[in-house]
């Protein structure tokens, strides 16, 4: 049986703000970094830069709405993306 392909994604979160309803980290794996704003509220999720976006984007789209309420400024979080990098 083969192994599915899989990247260990890095986040740190930079910063959290209730009354604007975000959160500000970035996020690294196979060699991409990228910075992003997760807008709780109204679940939409910015991803910058563009290059290598879409192999990240989903990933992290779904470990915020999975662990947001977890989060805190200054933590660092790993996760798993099904895909290899």
């Amino acid at each position: 049986m083969t192994a599915l392909p899989a990247t260990t994604a890095h986040l740190r979160v930079l910063r959290q703000c209730f009354q604007e309803k975000l959160l500000e980290g970035e996020v690294a794996a196979g060699g991409f970094h990228w910075e992003f704003c997760w807008c709780f509220d109204r679940g939409e999720l910015s991803v910058e830069p563009s290059l290598g976006r879409a192999l990240i984007q989903d990933a992290l789209r779904r470990f915020l709405v999975r662990a947001d309420y977890k989060l805190e400024p200054g933590g660092d979080y790993v996760f798993t993306v099904r895909a290899r990098f």
